[in-house]
């Protein structure tokens, strides 16, 4: 029996001031279930989080969403998922998110999702985790932390190495492809 492989997006609660990062989402979301994987996400309604989810289930995707209890009215706590789970605090959700994906996507969002990038790629860094970790940089939107990686590169914070434990695309498609390389 395979293994249904299962991705993880990180993304914005909020919509974003481009139309195009609502359309990434959807696209995104729908991607994930036309390939046959499953989304893992952070069980919010909400932003660029429900416009995933809706592409996936609109798509006939299965959805695997974790949230704790002080978001779950705030994000607006996606209850008609696949799996629907409700964890004490943000580092439980971190956890459950990572453990249960195979890969990670980091669309735009804002410190949230800056900080479940971060994290995902420290643990890449220190060697806990081999799993791809694809940054969808949606019309430059990404830019300034690439530049940032950079500058920490630049500067002596970090080895060039770092560079090769996420690879940043421009569009959804190479996303996809970036993933369908990985995972096989």
């Amino acid at each position: 029996m395979n293994k249904t492989l299962s991705v993880c997006v990180f993304c914005g609660s909020r919509t974003g001031s481009n139309p195009a990062f609502m359309t990434a989402a959807t696209q995104m979301g729908e991607t994930i279930a036309r390939n046959g994987w499953r989304l893992v996400y952070g069980a919010g309604d909400v932003g660029l989080m429900g416009a995933v989810a809706r592409g996936a289930q609109d798509a006939g995707g299965e959805t695997f969403g974790v949230i704790p209890q002080h978001l779950v009215n705030w994000e607006v706590g996606k209850t008609d998922l696949t799996t629907y789970i409700v964890t004490e605090n943000m580092h439980e959700r971190k956890k459950l998110m990572f453990m249960n994906s195979d890969a990670i996507v980091v669309l735009p969002g804002g410190a949230g999702s800056m900080d479940e990038f971060f994290e995902v790629l420290t643990w890449a860094q220190i060697g806990l985790h081999t799993k791809p970790i694809v940054l969808v940089n949606i019309e430059g939107y990404w830019n300034p932390l690439n530049g940032l990686v950079d500058h920490m590169i630049d500067n002596g914070f970090a080895d060039a190495s770092l560079r090769d434990f996420f690879v940043s695309v421009g569009t959804i498609d190479q996303a996809v492809d970036a993933l369908q390389s990985s995972l096989v």
